[in-house]
């Protein structure tokens, strides 16, 4: 999942964002609200973790802007400890939830991934492609009975498979959702990498899930729904 940290610290962006790229996130990373706005006119994010109080911007003026984008991402404020009005106000405009700075960056990680369990409505935190499933919350794979080993990486391409199951996706769209900004378009690290992923999961005489769409890109197949 693609993450856009704002912070104007450059010590704690800098340490945050690390920490959540090693946690399996694609990570943007904006110094200034002025930055923020043009990455964010770019490339599609599913989270925001966004400081309110910046140097060039108005924190609450972004939160808004970024809740009426569509698909509008999940939103974590970081507010000062003392800012309780921020709080009230930047949940008020359509954050999702806050967290108090200075904060450990391992509760940042885990409000990140709570946020994203529960997409627009409360949705199920298990991705279930026909006996394959993807558990979010556990970070869990399993094709029927059998555990599959994933790399962060590889977690979060399947991910995006799974959350289009039947829909064929382009590289451009998987590295919108599972890189960063330092993803290379001319490399083939996503053709490696969903080769990694059939490997892993369409083996011992399973039905092949993960389809190539010759100059179109990739497909994770339903079987339910072509039934």
């Amino acid at each position: 999942m693609r993450i856009l940290l704002v912070e104007d610290d450059d010590t704690l962006r800098e340490n945050a964002a690390t920490y959540l790229r090693r946690a399996g996130f694609a990570v943007d990373a904006a110094a200034t609200g002025k930055m923020a706005r043009e990455l964010a006119g770019v490339s599609p994010y599913d989270a925001v973790v966004l400081d309110l109080r910046l140097p060039d911007d108005d924190g609450f003026a972004l939160c808004t802007a970024f809740r009426v984008r569509t698909p509008a991402p999940r939103i974590l404020m970081a507010t000062a400890r003392d800012s309780v009005d921020d709080r009230i106000a930047g949940l008020n405009l359509g954050a999702d939830d806050y967290l108090v700075k200075p904060y450990a960056l391992g509760e940042l990680v885990a409000r990140v991934r709570a946020l994203l369990r529960r997409p627009n409505a409360e949705a199920d935190t298990v991705l279930r492609v026909g006996d394959l499933t993807l558990d979010l919350a556990s970070h869990e794979c399993r094709r029927g009975t059998r555990t599959i080993g994933l790399t962060t990486k590889e977690f979060a391409v399947l991910e995006v498979l799974m959350r289009a199951a039947g829909r064929v996706l382009s590289r451009s769209y998987i590295s919108e959702h599972a890189w960063d900004d330092n993803y290379d378009a001319l490399s083939n690290v996503i053709d490696v990498y969903v080769a990694r992923l059939r490997r892993k999961i369409d083996q011992d005489g399973n039905t092949p899930l993960l389809e190539t769409i010759r100059g179109a890109g990739y497909r994770m197949q339903n079987p339910r729904a072509a039934s």
